[in-house]
């Protein structure tokens, strides 16, 4: 999703890869991938951020997620 990251694409394309497996290892259509992934967030935005900042980063994430839709699809 990002464009810029502080993260090598090394270390996020692992990261993805082995998410993906687990998705594949339980045979996940879409609907539950995609409830899992969207669990998945909020847990880490309520477990890991701030109360006061949980809204502005979900909507940060949400604008970042339909713009990296947007770019795909043209």
């Amino acid at each position: 999703m990002a464009v810029n990251s502080k993260y090598q694409d090394k270390h996020v394309d692992a990261v993805i890869n082995d998410m993906i497996a687990v998705l594949e290892k339980h045979q996940a259509p879409l609907d539950l991938s995609l409830m899992a992934l969207g669990n998945m967030v909020t847990n880490l935005l309520n477990a890991q951020v701030g109360e006061s900042q949980r809204v502005a980063l979900a909507q940060v994430f949400s604008k970042a997620l339909m713009d990296s839709v947007k770019i795909q699809s043209h």
